[in-house]
């Protein structure tokens, strides 16, 4: 299917490894313009050579740590100056830490706060805009399956995730008049080293492929093959939803 976003520019956050690196891998082989950024320059230049190899000339790489406020700004002023505009914004951050209750302090809770929530909020603020303008956008959020269903010993990921969902489907309703679409993926338990990570201090994570219909975890290309299909033209009709790619795990609805 031809997903009619070949030249349509992409900014992806926190896109050096894992989950935002398929993605912007996915974009760029659909002949997207992709901007990626990430904390970790040695990955973030590999990840711009490997995208380099794809669509030479169309990859833009940003040093960015989306805690800071004056980064998110810099991020979106340098995409703009770059390639003019942005159509398409995938948020994304690097995962919170595991633990229950007593692992976080209230300063904790205002970091998870700026991390998981005002990153995402303050950088599609900034492109909504020039998205009005041409009449024309793909916002995407990466949150996770912890937003349907919490996750034993991840109480970070399982309270603060879901504010943005419900900022997300507000947005989506004042925006669809535009041409804007803004939707949640919802990333299952994905082979990536955050899984390793996780499964390491959550010893029962490791049943919990008997807990997947599928009795898999799922890859990397699996999630990025949907979150290409949201932000394409082609989705132009799919608006406030949250969508799990997550083999079934979650119970509910």
């Amino acid at each position: 299917m031809e997903l009619g976003i070949k030249d349509k520019v992409a900014l992806v956050l926190a896109s050096s490894k894992g989950l935002g690196k398929a993605v912007a891998m996915q974009l760029a082989k659909e002949g997207a313009n992709v901007i990626i950024s990430g904390t970790d320059v040695q990955a973030l230049l590999a990840t711009e050579s490997e995208l380099n190899l794809l669509v030479p000339g169309n990859v833009f790489s940003i040093e960015c740590d989306l805690t800071k406020e004056d980064d998110r700004s810099r991020l979106v002023k340098q995409s703009i100056e770059r390639f003019g505009r942005i159509d398409i914004l995938v948020t994304n951050t690097g995962g919170p830490p595991a633990g229950g209750v007593d692992k976080f302090n209230l300063s904790d809770w205002k970091d998870l706060y700026n991390l998981l929530f005002l990153s995402a909020v303050d950088v599609i603020q900034q492109v909504i805009p020039s998205m009005k303008e041409r009449h024309w956008g793909r916002i995407l959020t990466i949150t996770s399956i912890t937003v349907k269903q919490p996750v034993d010993n991840l109480l970070s990921s399982n309270s603060v995730r879901t504010a943005l969902l419900g900022f997300a489907k507000s947005l989506s309703n004042e925006l669809a008049v535009h041409g804007i679409t803004v939707n949640n993926i919802l990333p299952g338990y994905t082979e990536t080293n955050r899984l390793k990570q996780l499964m390491g201090c959550n010893p029962n994570l490791s049943k919990v492929i008997e807990s997947i219909p599928m009795k898999r975890f799922g890859t990397v290309e699996e999630f990025a093959a949907v979150a290409a299909f949201l932000v394409s033209e082609r989705a132009s009709y799919v608006t406030g939803q949250s969508l799990a790619v997550d083999g079934g795990w979650i119970k509910g609805n």
